[in-house]
């Protein structure tokens, strides 16, 4: 736990199945056949937006891949993120799991059943048969995460779906061997690894800022949140406890720890005071704002980077969820494992997937000058067991009335795939300030939103509205310059309103 004050592998089967290219094919009487489902989240994905640059940026220092690798690897990530729930239901009990591999991120789906290959391959992933379902790994690790009070010398396991087996992290085997005994898991599906790690929580309102508890130990914020109309963000747990009061990286008194679950969970909400507004960025330090878009789980191997107040904005990738991590404090169970280092006083920040929120960190092992392994608590569980919304796009819902009572206001028509600019698509000049924008789409479509600036002769998404819903809106505080706001119809079609306030 980072505190800040002031071995057999348990599988038969490796057979990978290669999917035909994700893209139209010609049929045997020389029809073309539809894309796949894979490829079509691939064309959705690529048309909605460009990437963050600081996602770019941060892939290609840290994973050492080039900037077009990373841009493929965001777009490979998305359409896995949409297509994978539904290959999941359809695999049913023969699911073993799905992630990405490789520089550009390969889709990957695993099944224990090989009737169902023609499946993954038709939805235009990769085939894996293997031999254990992710049902028996799940409750193989469950038993572990039940006997977590046996050994305080095993730091760490996790399902490893590469390997379709529960991986058991120890320095000491025979530790390792005792704690799998006592558990009653079947051993042939676990796999004990020699280990060093020593996780430890980092303990120590955009995401990845600093926020200080009580008399002075430092944390990170998470992501942005609301319950009702009071507005907070979500962190730790081990930060602190329900009714610790906190102030804000300026030492400005911000608010109150609300709940807090550790060990066990590692999560918490803070509610703020008037003083402070929540945004859904995340402080991207050297590499600028992020925006966040949503919440959608990233498939296991998916590109991830982490904002914190020590270390700031550093990238990695999935290496497992569902991973249990035994801190002195006790276990935590249900984690996100990453490749992405952090250091003491990061405890609580950020974890983004390209515009998705993962989770807030917990604890790991290393720094971020040699490498490391840091563990995450997922966002969405903080959000489902204490009711709150997660703020996305910077700013509240767009209001009542049609986006009205804005400085301007355009209409337009556009079919699914389709994108339009206002004011053109050569944009128009602003004074540093602050930009207001909403759109007003058609009933049960997915319109989206992106503010876009020009840099040279490249336009750059400094902010986005991007949920799943018709209607969107943010606030944007920048520099002077060229903008122009790109209105995407990411599905369905008709006529939308789009208001538009700058300085």
């Amino acid at each position: 736990m980072l505190r800040r004050s002031a071995v057999t592998a348990g599988f038969a089967l490796a057979l990978t199945l290669v999917a035909t290219p994700a893209i139209s094919q010609t049929g045997p009487g020389g029809e073309t056949a539809a894309p796949t489902a894979f490829a079509q989240a691939q064309a959705q994905a690529a048309a909605a937006a460009q990437p963050a640059p600081a996602m770019i940026e941060g892939l290609t220092r840290d994973l050492g891949i080039t900037a077009e690798q990373a841009a493929t690897r965001l777009i490979n990530e998305a359409a896995a993120a949409k297509v994978g729930p539904a290959l999941r239901e359809q695999l049913a009990a023969g699911f073993a799991g799905a992630w990405v591999t490789g520089p550009t991120s390969t889709f990957v789906v695993a099944t224990s059943d090989s009737t169902k290959v023609t499946s993954i391959l038709r939805a235009g992933a990769e085939a894996k048969l293997v031999k254990h379902s992710l049902a028996a790994l799940d409750a193989a690790n469950a038993q572990l995460d039940a006997a977590a009070g046996t050994s305080k010398s095993v730091p760490s396991w996790y399902v490893d779906l590469q390997s379709n087996s529960v991986v058991v992290l120890a320095a000491d085997p025979a530790a390792a061997e005792a704690f799998v005994s006592a558990s009653g898991a079947d051993r042939s599906l676990i796999r004990v690894e020699a280990s060093t790690e020593q996780p430890r929580p980092l303990y120590d309102v955009r995401g990845g800022d600093a926020y200080y508890i009580g008399s002075g130990s430092r944390c990170s914020v998470g992501f942005s949140v609301t319950r009702g109309t009071q507005g907070g963000f979500a962190s730790a747990g081990h930060c602190g406890t329900a009714g610790a009061t906190t102030k804000g990286s300026n030492q400005v008194a911000q608010g109150t720890f609300q709940a807090s679950s550790f060990p066990g969970n590692d999560y918490s909400w803070v509610a703020v005071n008037s003083n402070w507004t929540p945004t859904g960025v995340v402080n991207g330090y050297t590499n600028g704002i992020v925006q966040v878009g949503g919440s959608a789980d990233a498939a296991v191997g998916s590109s991830v980077c982490r904002a914190g107040s020590t270390t700031g904005w550093h990238c990695g990738t999935i290496q497992a969820r569902n991973a249990s991590v035994t801190y002195p404090e006790g276990t935590i169970t249900g984690l996100i494992r990453t490749s992405v280092c952090a250091e003491p006083g990061d405890s609580g920040g950020s974890l983004i997937s390209g515009s998705q929120a993962q989770g807030v960190t917990s604890g790991g092992s290393g720094n971020c000058s040699s490498g490391g392994t840091t563990y995450f608590q997922p966002i969405n569980e903080i959000l489902q067991a204490y009711g709150l919304t997660l703020t996305t796009g910077g700013t509240t819902p767009p209001p009542t009335g049609g986006c009205t009572g804005y400085q301007n206001t355009y209409t337009g028509t556009l079919t699914s795939n389709q994108s339009a600019y206002a004011t053109s698509s050569t944009g128009y000049s602003a004074a540093a300030g602050v930009q207001r924008v909403c759109l007003d789409g058609p009933t049960g479509t997915d319109f989206d939103i992106y503010l876009q600036k020009l840099s040279g002769s490249t336009w750059t998404n400094v902010a986005s509205g991007a949920t799943a819903s018709p209607d969107e809106a943010f606030t944007y505080t920048g520099t002077a310059g060229t903008y122009r706001v790109r209105v995407h119809a990411y599905s369905g079609s008709g006529a939308f309103r789009l208001g538009l306030t700058r300085p």
